[in-house]
């Protein structure tokens, strides 16, 4: 499943932070305050990393029973 239909109505918070020839995103789910990072080439550009990120929370969020 697509993580932005996973995610619809939640509010997230992303985070893009340069470090060289990398970035960090993080993603933050607001109302259970779950938070998941990923570092990737900036090369990769802010939506790759910002899908991978999204990915990542949602299945942080399944694992913690948050969201099915």
């Amino acid at each position: 499943m697509d993580a932005r239909i996973a995610l619809a109505g939640r509010e997230v918070l992303l985070e893009f932070v340069p470090a060289g020839t990398s970035m960090k995103a993080v993603a933050v789910d607001a109302a259970t305050g779950t938070e998941v990072v990923v570092v990737g080439p900036i090369a990769a550009g802010r939506h790759a990393l910002e899908r991978v990120a999204c990915a990542k929370l949602v299945y942080r969020l399944r694992k913690d029973g948050a969201i099915r």
